[in-house]
């Protein structure tokens, strides 16, 4: 018997699969791994202190604070829409289905920027309700609730993305036999539904997060950059950064990294946590 196993036929020669992982360790370093951690050297070259301290001045903790804000209010929201629409297109049918799975999809190709400047044209003081919202002094744009609207227009995809092809694998063959024994539609979605798609929506839910805390482009439109008051983390790296206070804008960007190290963290624990036929539908 030869000492050499015999390749498969669709299996690639080591070499090929050298050169492969060889590319990919080679781009993850450079695009991934070296930002990173040129990230934390930065925030750290003078010591931690100075990087503590940057993160605990009045602006800083304003726009952290307004970050979490932001994030508690808009990724709820995001679920709350995930499960309706996810539910919707998955099972049942309806006129403009497919016209509502591309609006779902719409802000994966509308620029962030393009969503903020929208927001500007129809709630700005020049846009369609200005004059209407200033007449009665209420504020959206340049405010919390213009950021909040566009972190929710770019976050709203994510959890309703995961979660429609995993209630379309799973058909409707639960929900029938629990309506055909006296359940009744709400009944029916916590008792079925809700353990069906908990790691799916999890997992939306994280994603959704993690991009809640981390954008800036239709928040930049929308905010006007008041510091301690509209700034988020992304913008408030952006401030210190071009005022060359860099140990303050790399210990904030710092840890926004952490957040998303965290994310991932606990998006990794729930794969392993999902049960095994779980994670072979995903």
């Amino acid at each position: 018997m030869s000492a050499t196993r015999a390749r498969r036929p669709t299996e690639d020669a080591v070499w090929t699969r050298g050169l492969l992982l060889a590319v990919v360790l080679v781009f993850l370093l450079l695009v991934l791994v070296l930002p990173l951690a040129t990230v934390f050297v930065e925030a750290l070259r003078r010591g931690v202190e100075p990087a503590l301290a940057a993160i605990g001045e009045p602006d800083a903790i304003a726009a952290i604070q307004l970050t979490l804000l932001t994030a508690a209010i808009s990724v709820p929201f995001n679920a709350a829409f995930g499960v309706c629409a996810a539910w919707a297109i998955a099972k049942h049918e309806f006129p403009g289905k497919s016209a509502l799975i591309t609006l779902i999809d719409l802000p994966f190709s509308v620029s962030p920027v393009v969503a903020g400047l929208i927001y500007v044209l129809v709630f700005g003081a020049q846009g369609w309700f200005g004059p209407w919202l200033i007449e009665h002094d209420i504020r959206i744009i340049f405010a919390v609730p213009g950021i909040v609207l566009a972190t929710v227009f770019v976050t709203f995809p994510f959890v309703a993305r995961e979660l429609i092809p995993l209630m379309q694998e799973q058909g409707v063959d639960e929900e029938e036999a629990a309506v055909s024994m006296g359940a009744g539609g709400l009944r029916t979605f916590w008792s079925v539904t809700a353990p069906n798609i908990r790691w799916g929506l999890l997992y939306g839910v994280l994603l959704c997060n993690a991009r809640a805390m981390g954008e800036f482009g239709a928040v930049s439109v929308v905010s006007g950059h008041i510091r301690g008051l509209t700034n988020t983390m992304p913008l408030h790296v952006e401030i210190l950064y071009n005022e060359y206070q860099f140990v303050g804008a790399f210990a904030v960007a710092a840890l926004l990294c952490l957040l998303a190290i965290l994310t991932l963290v606990l998006k990794t624990g729930l794969e392993i946590a999902q049960p095994a036929d779980r994670r072979a539908g995903h």
